[in-house]
């Protein structure tokens, strides 16, 4: 167990600096790619003129701002961090990371939708704080401890 935490903590700075951190060209690229392919998720399902640029109008007095921090890259540093510290076999490691990634994708595109949805209900921001800081995170959370469980319960601790 100490060594999953050391290697957890390990992985989690070394992917934050690689991947989110906008310190390397790898992550100021990665995160405008992330950003891209979420605003596009977003635009099959947003109404015509609502998507434009980066941001979602809501109304004519409030946005909401689809950013770095907002593109799901934060939940799938940390479930690749766990999973690249848990003992696995690396093709299994890398298919389950890859696996994660896809999934994290489409709910956090759910995730905003949903936001979205329950922010238009009142027609400002009151619903914005439980919709997105309560409901959405939770979600995340929810969604990457499944993946983490069920990578766990398809790896063998016999196949370091």
């Amino acid at each position: 167990m100490k060594r999953f935490v050391k290697l957890y903590l390990f992985y989690l700075l070394l992917l934050f600096g690689l991947f989110y951190m906008p310190v390397t060209p790898l992550a100021l690229w990665l995160n405008h790619l992330q950003s891209s392919l979420t605003l596009t998720g977003l635009a099959y399902f947003l109404a015509p003129g609502q998507l434009q640029g980066i941001d979602i109008i809501i109304n004519p007095h409030y946005k909401i701002i689809i950013n770095q921090a907002c593109n799901g890259m934060i939940p799938v540093i940390f479930l690749w961090a766990s999973i690249l510290a848990y003992p696995s076999k690396l093709l299994l490691k890398l298919l389950w990371m890859v696996l994660g990634y896809a999934v994290f994708s489409i709910v956090n595109i759910i995730r905003i939708l949903i936001v979205v949805y329950f922010v238009e209900q009142e027609g400002e921001q009151s619903n914005f704080y439980w919709s997105h800081d309560l409901l959405g995170n939770a979600m995340l959370m929810i969604t990457g401890l499944f993946i983490f469980y069920v990578f766990i319960k398809r790896s063998s601790l016999k196949t370091v």
